[in-house]
């Protein structure tokens, strides 16, 4: 298992994974693109490999916090650690570089994804009624303050 800094070369692999998951956000390729065009505000992107990509998160910096905007996990990949790697070394890099604070929206029913942010000690901060489409549903709210 290896996590490396996402490259665009990766991008169709992303949206491959992204087809096979309900829950994470579907991107078009310009969404992705603009991941990797170095303007405001700072975005990175991290994968995590096992032969092949198994998972990613994208990130970007607000002030001295960052949002999580999107995570994926390949189904087979899933229950394997891959999502907690990938999450763990990105909060080990943020919190490195000075960063406050981490925070994310998420499905209210997606319970694995809620599960592994408690798990890194996210807590619940607010909700966003009716935020996703498709089915609609609220988006609940998670922070880390990180020291």
């Amino acid at each position: 298992m290896r996590i490396r800094p996402a490259k665009p070369a990766d991008i169709p692999a992303m949206m491959r994974l992204v087809r096979h998951s309900a829950t994470a956000a579907h991107w078009s390729s310009e969404q992705y693109e603009r991941v990797f065009c170095g303007d405001s505000p700072r975005r990175e992107a991290w994968v995590i490999e096992e032969n092949v990509l198994q998972g990613f998160l994208v990130a970007h910096e607000v002030a001295s916090e960052w949002e999580i905007e999107n995570i994926a996990v390949a189904g087979p990949a899933r229950r394997r650690g891959f999502g907690t790697r990938l999450l763990g070394e990105f909060l080990r890099r943020a919190q490195s570089e000075g960063a406050t604070a981490i925070f994310l929206e998420v499905r209210e029913s997606n319970h694995a994804a809620r599960s592994l942010y408690e798990k890194w000690a996210f807590s619940e901060s607010g909700r966003r009624p009716r935020y996703y489409t498709q089915p609609e549903e609220d988006a609940i709210v998670y922070r880390l303050a990180l020291s």
